[in-house]
Order: C-alpha cells, then sequence, then structure tokens
C-alpha cells in the first residue's frame, strides 16, 4: 500500500494524532508520525503556540524537514494544522512525493514554488477561524488545480480530527478518514 509521513499540530504528537495514523494503518498503510517537539505534548493551542515561538516556527518546521531526510522519497505528506508546513513544503520540493493530505490547514502553493500536479485533499470545518486565514489560498489552489480537493465540513473546530481534545467530532473524522483512505486507495 502507500507510505506515509504524518506531522503532528501545535499541541504535539498526542494521543489523537497517534490513533488518526492507527486508522490509515488499519486501512494497510503505513503511517511514519515524526515527533517535532522532541516529545512534548500541550495542552492548549496557546501553550504549543508559546513553546514554537521560544523555540522559533521555523525550527519547527526545519525538525519536520529533516525527519523526512531518512524516509523514502516515494510518500505520501500528511499535516494537521501546524503540520501541514513542514508536509506541503516537501511535497512541492522533495522528488518522489505521491500525494498529500493537509488537515485543518493550508499554505499559499507559492510561498514554496510550482504546485506539483499531484493528488492533495485538504479537510477543514467551515468556521474554523484558523481555517479562515487560508481559506482565500485553499480556495484559490483548489480552482486551478483539479487534483486538490477541498472538502469542508460544517462546524467552527480547528483540530476536530484529534479524538483527544475536547473539540473532536467523531463524525466528521469517520468523512475525513474516508475520504484520506479513497484517495491513498488511487496512489
Amino acid at each position: 500500500m502507500t507510505e506515509i509521513v504524518l506531522f503532528h499540530h501545535i499541541q504535539g504528537l498526542t494521543d489523537g494524532v497517534r490513533a488518526f495514523a492507527d486508522r490509515l494503518r488499519a486501512g494497510g498503510h503505513t503511517v511514519h508520525t515524526p515527533d517535532q517537539f522532541e516529545g512534548r505534548t500541550f495542552d492548549s493551542l496557546e501553550a504549543g503556540e508559546a513553546y514554537c515561538s521560544e523555540v522559533g516556527f521555523a525550527d519547527v518546521r526545519d525538525r519536520g524537514l529533516r525527519n523526512a531526510e531518512g524516509l523514502p522519497a516515494e510518500v505520501v505528506y500528511a499535516g494537521f494544522s501546524l503540520g501541514v508546513m513542514p508536509a506541503q513544503q516537501l511535497l512541492q520540493t522533495r522528488p518522489g512525493a505521491r500525494g498529500g493530505l493537509f488537515y485543518h490547514g493550508f499554505a499559499d502553493p507559492t510561498y514554496f514554488g510550482e504546485w506539483p500536479g499531484l493528488p492533495v485533499q485538504l479537510h477543514a470545518m467551515a468556521g474554523d477561524p484558523f481555517y479562515e486565514e487560508d481559506r482565500e489560498a485553499a480556495e484559490a489552489a483548489a480552482a486551478a488545480h483539479a487534483d486538490l480537493e477541498l472538502f469542508v465540513y460544517p462546524g467552527d473546530a480547528h483540530l476536530f480530527t484529534d479524538s483527544s481534545l475536547d473539540v473532536y467530532d467523531a463524525a466528521a473524522t469517520d468523512l475525513v478518514v474516508e475520504r484520506s483512505l479513497a484517495l491513498l486507495a488511487r496512489l
């Protein structure tokens, strides 16, 4: 099946991120979950943001890029929110990428160069204030690239796919996993 590198969000490599990875593994895929925070997890977005500010957001992203160096080039890059940054950068710049799964975030593709013309899915909630910052770039990229599927769910939670957080939405996450597995089956 497919090999995936899944980068965690700003609260770290939580049990919910691990559980999501396990659901992809149950679909027959190999999923790597590098830890950009070196074992730290945080109880809130704000605490994770404070840590990233202290370390440096660019350094956190660079940790993700370095974590991918030892892995095969022919992988799907995936990320939750903060983890979308290294995932998208690798998708757009590392030869051999097979596709992308971006959860709760997206960056303007011009930030990393040319769009690679690979299958990509973006999943977010309509009222998520963090997705609001990415909406224009996401919608423009989806309109310009038929290979980018944009899925927007009802609600306003940011990290709704993380079962270890209070904002977890089981029904929406089931649909995210179903759609993610469908993309992976096409590769």
